[in-house]
This record gives structure tokens, C-alpha cells and sequence, in this order.
């Protein structure tokens, strides 16, 4: 069961990127950019779970699960901050 919520998650977040992604296409705001590809780290975050946990249970990709939530978090901030001034 909980292999069947680490996948939608990961399709829940890739979703957001697509639909933030059009948002961003018709309307060039620029925090939509910025929102979108946050959720696209954020879907490699997940897959990257699922990987973890579910295709090779004997490898551990905290390393890489942890820098990859780092920088899309980090992006979005830095979107926030960019757009603010």
C-alpha cells in the first residue's frame, strides 16, 4: 500500500510542474516559473523515494533524495526573494 502513495505522489508532483508550467506559458508570470520547477525537484524527489525504497532496496539515495528537495525548495525560495524586489 504504501508503495502505491510514494507513486502518486511522485505523479501528484509532476502534475503540479505540468499545470504550473502552462500557467506560466499563457501568462509569463514569473513566480509560476519559479513554482514550476520547484515541483518538478520535488517530483525527482519522489521518484527518486520510490527508487530508493522500491527498485533497489539494498542502495541508499538519502544523499541524493535530500539535495534534491534541498534545491527545489531552494529555488523556490530564491523565486520568492527575486520576485519580491
Amino acid at each position: 500500500m504504501a508503495d502505491a502513495v510514494f507513486l502518486l505522489c511522485a505523479v501528484t508532483s509532476l502534475a503540479c510542474a505540468v499545470l504550473l508550467l502552462r500557467g506560466y506559458a499563457q501568462n509569463r508570470v514569473p513566480l509560476l516559473l519559479w513554482s514550476s520547477l520547484c515541483f518538478v525537484g520535488l517530483a525527482v524527489n519522489n521518484m527518486l523515494l520510490v527508487a530508493d525504497l522500491i527498485v533497489f532496496p539494498g542502495r541508499d539515495l538519502l544523499l541524493f533524495r535530500n539535495l534534491s528537495g534541498f534545491l527545489s525548495l531552494a529555488l523556490l525560495v530564491f523565486g520568492l526573494v527575486w520576485d519580491s524586489e
